[in-house]
């Protein structure tokens, strides 16, 4: 019988192997299909499946608050533009270079939230930042023959993707985060919807159809079992769990594309996963103390 973390661990990893999966069947297309048109048709997909299930929990309803609308537009600006500066570098890097940098988010988003909401942020977390952006630097090395405009690309995409996730914490909870997903989708379907009428679309052959269709269905599925993480077991055992998605990058980059990361690029991802977990695991203890010291004041009240 598997526990409630376990089954957490197993869905994160579920989830990660799925968005990896999609990046891989994205980056197949690189040279052959324009990046418009192709997040233009896999956002087709995505946003009936979404909606579909949006609709099926009830949560498919204009009743959004005032506050919440401004946040969920900027989310969806946010989303676009983490799209398409991610998906340029995917077409242009290594998919475990890119993975690797991408690796950084929880550690920049912690450091965001702390500077511009201020939140609590230790000596001890706020090492394991620095010391992670650290290893991001090993892995770009700006200044290198292997530094590129696409590199910055993806370093684009992390604040994006930054901007996106301190807007949806931001989010009340009165609006169904399904709601907020679908909408989200929709946006990238009319944005890359217009941005395509500017490139010359190719036809739609059997291999760039199933690769499409891959990305479509694979992206579902990494978002319906990220939703189920949220539900089993506890954050702090099942988050580092989500660093698994860079070893399904190392082992696609390898089998599909022929890719290997150089020495100095695995040490930096490395680096960057090992603050990750660490900061995780102290952002765990940090919460069973609140919790502990809480029920010690509750017992002392009464």
């Amino acid at each position: 019988m598997l526990t409630d973390n376990m089954r957490g661990a197993l869905l994160m990893m579920a989830s990660m192997a799925a968005f990896t999966m999609n990046d891989a069947f994205m980056k197949t297309l690189a040279g052959d299909m324009p990046l418009f048109q192709l997040i233009f048709l896999r956002s087709i997909l995505t946003t009936l499946a979404i909606g579909t299930m949006a609709w099926y929990v009830g949560a498919l309803h204009l009743r959004i608050p005032p506050q919440d609308r401004r946040l969920i537009v900027i989310r969806a600006v946010a989303e676009i533009g983490s799209a398409y500066f991610f998906l340029t570098a995917l077409y242009n890097m290594p998919l475990a270079n890119v993975s690797a940098i991408m690796q950084s988010l929880p550690l920049v988003v912690t450091l965001a939230a702390a500077l511009f909401f201020g939140e609590a942020l230790g000596w001890r977390r706020m090492t394991a930042i620095l010391v992670g952006l650290c290893g991001v630097l090993l892995i770009v090395r700006p200044g290198t023959e292997g530094f590129t405009i696409f590199s910055v690309y993806a370093l684009i995409a992390v604040a994006c993707v930054t901007v996106r996730d301190l807007v949806t914490r931001r989010v009340s909870g009165a609006t169904h985060s399904m709601m907020v997903t679908f909408i989200t989708s929709l946006g990238l379907l009319i944005a890359f919807g217009f941005a395509s009428m500017s490139v010359d679309w190719v036809p739609l052959t059997l291999h760039r159809a199933s690769m499409t269709l891959g990305a479509g269905v694979m992206v579902v599925f990494g978002y319906v079992f990220s939703v189920m993480v949220m539900r089993v077991g506890e954050i702090s055992f099942v988050a580092p769990f989500r660093y698994t998605g860079l070893i399904w990058a190392l082992v696609l980059g390898w089998l599909v594309f022929g890719d290997w990361p150089v020495p100095l690029t695995l040490v930096g991802a490395v680096i960057v996963v090992g603050s990750g977990v660490f900061m995780i695991y102290r952002e765990g203890q940090l919460k069973r103390r609140i919790a502990t010291e809480a029920k010690l004041r509750t017992g002392i009240g009464d």
